[in-house]
């Protein structure tokens, strides 16, 4: 794998509410990785209405990474559930771990509506898989089952900050999950470790919409937020035992990677 590895999430192509309207965009963002990482939500393989576009879309950013001459690792989320692989990637010899992050939840996404109702199919396909709270691919599997049978049914369309608020409060129980997953974000993300990956000193994920950075108990918990309102996205890059994160400055003509907020030496 080439480096700088550069880590991007949750870009979500042709989402209604992505503000990736031009995949060309991108293209400073690329520039100079030797690997790019899309850590899941890349494009909208389950959302009908969108995922004719949202493919298009995904064929012209591989594109783009050729014409870069970076390579791109796709990781499956729970948007693309359909991305052949174990669901993570290990860099540093184990020691950093990158997976989109849906399986840090017992449900998957636990603040989504169509996950309030379905409890008992959550339940059904954990019966299916009862090696899934030891062992890591089962647990990422487990995942995209759940990804799989219990999509969006409506995709949200406002991208004013009114719209995106009452999106996430309706119907309550959805606010009461999302400000839940908010406060413990970085302790779940420490408890993922300790279980599947026990040698992992960093996790990188996204799927939750905050971005931010957690340190627990001697590990460190990244997430690179997103491109989708509210969130923000970030990057995350590896290069020469150096780990760096930092924000994605967003124009209508170009994302580039903009001030490095931290930097670590594995």
């Amino acid at each position: 794998m080439k480096e700088p590895v550069r880590i991007l999430s949750d870009l979500h192509l042709a989402h209604p509410v992505s503000r990736i309207a031009r995949v060309s965009t991108l293209r400073p963002l690329l520039a100079g990785a030797g690997t790019v990482v899309f850590n899941g939500d890349t494009w909208q393989e389950l959302t009908r209405a969108v995922v004719g576009r949202s493919a298009e879309m995904l064929d012209e950013l591989q594109g783009l990474c050729a014409e870069e001459g970076c390579e791109a690792v796709f990781i499956s989320g729970n948007h693309d559930p359909g991305w052949p692989g174990p669901g993570w990637m290990e860099l540093a010899g184990g020691r950093i771990v990158i997976t989109h992050g849906d399986a840090l939840w017992f449900d998957g996404s636990p603040w989504k509506r169509e996950i309030l109702t379905g409890e008992e199919r959550v339940l059904e396909l954990w019966r299916r898989h009862p090696l899934a709270d030891q062992d890591a691919g089962d647990r990422l599997r487990l995942a995209r089952e759940i990804a799989r049978a219990l999509p969006s049914h409506d995709q949200p369309t406002g991208r004013g900050l009114w719209h995106r608020v009452w999106d996430a409060v309706v119907p309550p129980q959805r606010a009461l999950w999302i400000l839940q997953v908010w406060w413990s974000l970085g302790a779940t993300g420490v408890a993922f470790c300790k279980r599947y990956f026990p040698q992992a000193e960093v996790l990188i994920i996204g799927h939750f919409h905050r971005h931010g950075c957690w340190r627990q108990d001697g590990r460190l918990v990244i997430n690179t937020g997103s491109f989708v309102n509210p969130g923000r996205a970030h990057w995350v890059e590896w290069q020469d035992g150096w780990l760096r994160r930092g924000v994605i400055d967003e124009t209508p003509g170009a994302c580039r990677r903009g001030e490095v907020l931290e930097v670590w030496r594995l």
